[in-house]
């Protein structure tokens, strides 16, 4: 039945155009955007997913931050620790040359007492925003012997967040501490056991002190090489941590990369299909408005019956 009032192929014609713009619209966003999970209308659970992940990623880099931090503070402290080993090291050879006969002590203390100076300058200059391992008070109000570093952010299956922090042992690292209760490595006090009998650390031994013989010197010697030991120990601990920490660092970064991937793989769009699907529709809007163009001159033909 031909009718006037109701064209079915126009109608058809124009849904199917209708459905066609439609796709079109979603094909440009694609390739606008590079998504094709850009709103949670598009696909909601991988929407869900991708916004937690971003979430995530943006923790993960302020992870890296702290790492970083931590990685300077331990590079910090083993840095101070390593030129204090080489100071300590020419106080026991001061000491060693002072047990020559005839010398001049004096003079050799003289040369200590500046190195014992530089030893503090060291332990003294090596802070970095604000913390200081190497010269410390335990007595101080919120001093820890622990430094934790956060180094993790973690989402279990039920989706609880924590965070994970490692812990650096600071308490082996101090060259000085002002707590009189607490003795760093450098003023650990000792006694010579010599004519002169004294109590001294590294950081104040007086070759010119009073009725000062061979042993109390060698009782010195054994005294700086303790704490040489206790350097070297304290050291080796800081670049272990140190260690850890570039490997925890690295790790972060190939999961912020490895996460990002897995992102992509849900949200972005294949550019080279949608392309493709571009030029498809292309072609049919085109045949759309065609199809439309000749229902609606089918209509025209009827006035041909009343002539």
């Amino acid at each position: 039945m031909s009718s006037l009032m109701t064209n079915v192929s126009a109608m058809t014609a124009l849904k199917s155009l209708q459905q066609t713009n439609a796709a079109i619209e979603t094909t440009q966003a694609r390739i606008s955007t590079g998504l094709r999970v850009n709103e949670a209308s598009d696909n909601a659970a991988y929407w869900s997913i991708a916004t937690t992940m971003r979430s995530d990623n943006k923790s993960l880099s302020t992870v890296q931050d702290a790492l970083g931090l931590g990685a300077a503070k331990v590079d910090i402290a083993y840095t101070g620790i390593n030129s204090a080993i080489d100071v300590v090291d020419e106080i026991k050879s001061k000491l060693v040359a002072s047990r020559e006969p005839g010398v001049d002590r004096a003079k050799i203390q003289s040369e200590i007492g500046e190195l014992q100076n530089q030893l503090t300058s060291i332990a003294t200059s090596a802070g970095f925003n604000g913390e200081n391992w190497l010269n410390v008070d335990s007595s101080a109000a919120g001093y820890s012997a622990t430094e934790s570093i956060v180094s993790s952010f973690n989402r279990d299956a039920a989706g609880g967040v924590s965070v994970g922090t490692l812990s650096v042992d600071k308490s082996t690292t101090a060259l000085f501490d002002a707590n009189a209760g607490a003795t760093g490595i450098l003023d650990t006090e000792f006694t010579t056991t010599g004519a002169g009998a004294v109590t001294v650390t590294v950081a104040n031994l007086d070759l010119t002190a009073a009725n000062i013989d061979e042993t109390d010197i060698d009782n010195m010697i054994t005294g700086v090489e303790t704490a040489l030991q206790g350097m070297t120990t304290a050291a080796s601990n800081l670049g272990s941590a140190k260690k850890r920490i570039d490997l925890q660092n690295e790790f972060v970064g190939n999961l912020m990369q490895a996460i990002d991937r897995g992102i992509g793989q849900l949200v972005d769009a294949d550019m080279s299909a949608e392309s493709t699907r571009l030029n498809a529709l292309q072609v049919q809007q085109q045949l759309g408005i065609q199809a439309m163009s000749i229902a609606n001159g089918n209509s025209q033909a009827i006035l041909s019956l009343f002539r």
